[in-house]
């Protein structure tokens, strides 16, 4: 069995404990394989094994890594998950089932014009930058209602938040917040948590678990 698959299992394993602790054994929250950086080689892998949402930080890597092996297999889901410009927007919408970073309404309006030339409509993310960090890209939390009726006019399907919290600060803060965010807006999906906290995100309801060098290994 492939180390890549042997990750996978042991992080199963260790969310089905999770879930157990917390009495949520229905609450089973989708693991996206970060494969960003990562060739096509070392995923393949955990693609036979049956593994389908795989997530991605640039258009470009994801369209040259990814074509083929969607094309052979439809089920396989892409989920972008780094930050999206809009001159790469028509390119995106064509490759990636999901887009984890709507964060501003200039974006929102791109993915709108280009849903509906291509008539194809990714499940979409509302980006909460929960930490005011200036080098992350996100909507500010106070803005979050205008916003996400603002994307829901254009026609976006808008299905969920995410959030980045600070690397260097207790994650359950800005977990919490998260939760009260989406029942503003009365969202169900909750895309937060990566290999360091993703099973504190659990506890928080997290649905998107964004797990790489815990499958993968560390990026060289």
């Amino acid at each position: 069995m492939h180390i890549t698959v042997q990750n996978l299992l042991s992080i199963q394993s260790s969310i089905k404990s999770k879930l157990l602790d917390l009495n949520a054994k229905g609450r089973i929250p989708k693991i996206i394989a970060v494969s960003k950086t990562f060739k096509i080689d070392h995923i393949l892998p955990l693609v036979e094994y049956g593994h389908l949402d795989y997530g991605e930080n640039k258009v470009q890597e994801a369209v040259e890594k990814w074509t083929d092996v969607k094309n052979q297999n439809d089920k396989i889901k892409l989920h972008l998950i780094g930050k999206l410009q809009t001159n790469k927007v028509k390119y995106a919408v064509k490759i990636f089932d999901y887009i984890h970073s709507l964060d501003s309404e200039k974006l929102a309006k791109k993915i709108a014009d280009e849903q509906q030339k291509q008539d194809i409509k990714p499940k979409i993310f509302i980006q909460i930058n929960l930490g005011k960090e200036s080098q992350k890209s996100g909507i500010m939390k106070e803005n979050l209602v205008e916003f996400y009726n603002f994307s829901k006019s254009l026609g976006l399907d808008i299905i969920g938040t995410m959030c980045i919290p600070p690397y260097d600060e207790d994650s359950s803060i800005y977990f919490t917040q998260m939760n009260e965010l989406n029942k503003k807006i009365n969202l169900d999906e909750i895309s937060m948590g990566m290999s360091s906290d993703y099973l504190n995100a659990i506890e928080f309801k997290s649905t998107f678990l964004r797990i790489g060098s815990k499958i993968f290994g560390q990026r060289s």
